[in-house]
């Protein structure tokens, strides 16, 4: 069993995610909030590397504005803050595409991104399906994530069922999901989190389809 190199990845647990048009619904961010900060603890404790990003979308922008206060961190989340972690700001969903932070990864020889944050529907469900282009393992802690409910001309989702949802979908192929407590265990103990199967997860859902 090789054993990870993982980074915690804090995707966007900023401001404007606990209000306004934005705020997470499931899992509320009453729940969500200290798993994360959980995670936080049970990666510095572990020796974990953690890395802090961002999303903005420029000085004029109504929200992820840098100059406005709801682009900034959590105060849970900035209070345990040390020289040591890795800041990124992006602009787009993926927290690699115009960031510095897949260099980051190559240098510290980081097989393993963990991600927490918001969105489950956009920021997370990018990132982890970009990460195995560059040959990174994923995870994905589903009770320190977070969706929204989505309405538009194609339809609409609640966001308990959107997240749950993507929940299954990551399990499937693009990342291992766990819950805070379980991956804090893995962590601890510098082992890896059971892989996704999409041939197995198949093979089940067709069963269940069918019952």
């Amino acid at each position: 069993m090789t054993t990870p190199r993982r980074a915690l990845i804090l995707v966007d647990v900023q401001q404007v995610y606990f209000g306004g048009p934005l705020e997470i619904q499931y899992p509320p961010h009453a729940a969500s909030l200290p798993q994360i900060t959980r995670a936080i603890d049970a990666a510095t404790a572990a020796g974990v590397p953690v890395v802090a990003v961002q999303h903005t979308m420029g000085d004029d922008a109504p929200l992820f504005n840098p100059t406005q206060p709801d682009f900034q961190l959590h105060p849970e989340v900035e209070s345990r803050r040390t020289p040591e972690w890795k800041s990124v700001v992006k602009q787009y969903g993926t927290v690699f595409a115009g960031t510095d932070l897949l260099a980051w990864l190559r240098e510290h020889e980081i097989d393993t991104i963990t991600l927490v944050g918001y969105m489950t529907n956009n920021c997370v469900l990018a990132s982890a399906a970009e990460a195995e282009t560059h040959g990174l393992t994923a995870e994905v802690l589903s009770d320190a994530t977070g969706a929204i409910n989505v309405a538009n001309d194609a339809g609409f989702v609640d966001a308990k069922t959107l997240h749950t949802t993507l929940m299954a979908l990551f399990n499937s192929n693009f990342a291992a999901v766990a819950d805070t407590a379980t991956w804090s265990a893995a962590a601890s103990a510098g082992q890896p989190l059971p892989k996704p199967d999409l041939g197995a997860s198949a093979v089940t859902g067709a069963q269940r389809a069918g019952s």
